[in-house]
């Protein structure tokens, strides 16, 4: 299956590609983060997931950065919501819905993401939310699994990858 990768970070994706390839699908990666800020931080993280790309031979699709749409569609009126708290669904969901429209869009045959290798994301919450977009299409792969996250800090690590230090909008980098 020819996969879109929604793409939360590099060092994250470094351990999803090669499971998603392991288990037969062509990956290509999608770096749709309007809720990074500030712009430098954001540059920064696109940078590494072309890197990434470069260093995994892998396609990458880059999604338009609307960072004041994030914050009217999701932040606003949760600013103030504690880290994992509903702004966090919120987000996971408008991640996910734009790449479920860049999968219909460019004729991918599925979707996921490498939101779940994080020890700080629920995959359960992130499966529910890609199912109920389209449970047919929505790979619902816990990339922890295995020692998913040490494995991505790892080869991070190896491949010079930057590392952010909070998950990405400014409300989580306190």
């Amino acid at each position: 299956m020819n996969v879109l990768l929604h793409v939360c970070c590099a060092p994250c994706a470094s351990h999803c590609v090669p499971v998603l390839n392991g288990l037969g699908h062509a990956v290509t990666l999608f770096f749709s983060n309007a809720n990074i800020a500030p712009q430098e931080e954001y540059q920064k993280r696109l940078d590494a997931v072309r890197r990434l790309a470069d260093c995994l031979d892998v396609p990458l699709v880059v999604d338009a950065a609307r960072h004041d749409d994030w914050r009217a569609s999701v932040a606003a009126g949760f600013e103030s919501e504690p880290e994992r708290g509903a702004r966090c669904g919120r987000c996971f969901r408008y991640s996910l819905l734009r790449t479920y429209h860049a999968m219909t869009e460019y004729g991918f045959d599925a979707f996921t993401t490498s939101l779940t290798v994080s020890p700080h994301k629920s995959s359960l919450r992130i499966a529910e939310i890609g199912n109920a977009m389209d449970n047919l299409r929505f790979l619902a792969v816990d990339f922890k699994k295995n020692n998913g996250f040490l494995n991505s800090v790892r080869l991070a690590a190896e491949m010079g990858l930057y590392r952010q230090r909070y998950c990405g909008c400014e409300f989580s980098a306190s």
